[in-house]
């Protein structure tokens, strides 16, 4: 017994002596692959005379952004050096880019041409919108006070004895002061700006009508409405009705499209009864607005109202028809039943 305890206790000082077994070596991680950069060779050609205006090498995917010139280099260099400032257009395949398009996901090589477009000098849509609502609201008031020079001597700062001109006076000015206010706070204009040549065209044809308009119904010899205060009691409810509709709409339309999201949706309607029409129209906006001037047109009983009410139907519905062939063409789900403008009829 003494003698196994003994070796026993000999073998248990030698594991305690023993050196204890060296850790295993961690494997050797795999060696990382290196992301292949691709880098493109961007051509600059003038769409007119085919010169080769900017050449830019070893351009890489992610900073290969081109449309409105959001690459530094080609923006210093085209918009400084070649157009003085001006807004300019790239173009691939005969369509101009748009501003998210970027390199990689264009029908290109590794070799892109791209053909640049002077657009020449640009306004901004808000500023032209407003220019063309003030406009109109001082010319009708000018008319309305009958200041010099408009009328025979003995009416200047006259007022009509006619309640049906005051009303449309007021009528006039909120309409058009509605679209100061919707053009500030409530549209989100999809274009940015448009050629400085279209403000001339867009104001003259809203500031003559506004004075040919103005002209007539606050005329001395103006004669009311053939059924008197009915007829323009029916006429008011209507405009007051399509004018709530337009801001309706128009709130409903700035709703769907949010500051930071380009993603186009389509329109439906929502708890607002005045947004209810987009179940049978494409384009309500330009539905309320044409029910505006009919009212508007019903109340005055003046021919050069209802000429201007044809007019921009006819302009309101070519804009229907377009933006009603965009939806069907973006969106393979947009509803069927929906006509631009109005409803099972245009």
């Amino acid at each position: 017994m003494d003698a196994l305890a003994l070796e026993a206790k000999v073998a248990k000082s030698e594991s305690a002596t023993a050196p204890a077994p060296a850790p295993a070596k961690p494997r050797p991680k795999p060696p990382k692959k290196t992301k292949r950069i691709v880098y493109f060779e961007v051509e600059i050609l003038d769409i007119k005379t085919r010169e080769k205006l900017l050449l830019l090498d070893k351009v890489c995917v992610q900073t290969s952004e081109l449309s409105w010139c959001p690459y530094p280099s080609l923006s210093h260099y085209l918009c400084e050096e070649k157009v003085n400032g001006c807004v300019i257009l790239l173009i691939s395949e005969g369509k101009p880019l748009r501003d998210e398009e970027i390199l990689q996901e264009l029908p290109v090589g590794t070799t892109a041409t791209f053909y640049f477009r002077d657009l020449g000098a640009q306004i901004s849509w808000g500023t032209v919108f407003l220019i063309e609502c003030i406009g109109p609201l001082v010319i009708y008031l000018l008319f309305y006070f009958r200041l010099p020079l408009i009328y025979a001597p003995k009416y200047e700062f006259t007022d009509s004895k006619h309640l049906v001109v005051h009303i449309a006076c007021v009528c006039h000015s909120f309409h058009y002061m509605k679209r100061i206010v919707e053009t500030l706070f409530v549209h989100r204009l999809s274009h940015s700006t448009m050629p400085l040549r279209n403000i001339f065209k867009n104001c003259s044809y809203h500031w003559c009508f506004a004075a040919w308009m103005a002209y007539y119904i606050n005329h001395p010899l103006y004669t009311p409405p053939y059924y008197g205060e009915k007829q323009v009691k029916a006429a008011l409810a209507i405009f007051l009705f399509c004018q709530l509709g337009s801001f309706s709409i128009h709130m409903a339309l700035s709703n769907l499209k949010l500051p930071s999201c380009k993603i186009k949706k389509i329109p439906y309607p929502t708890k607002n009864p005045f947004t209810w029409i987009f179940a049978l129209v494409s384009c309500p906006n330009y539905t309320y607005e044409l029910g505006s001037w009919l009212g508007f047109t019903l109340m005055t009983q003046c021919v050069p109202v209802l000429f201007f009410t044809v007019v921009g139907f006819i302009q309101m519905t070519v804009w229907a028809k377009g933006k009603h062939r965009s939806y069907l063409k973006e969106f393979k789900e947009y509803p069927t039943l929906r006509s631009p403008i109005l409803p099972f009829i245009l």
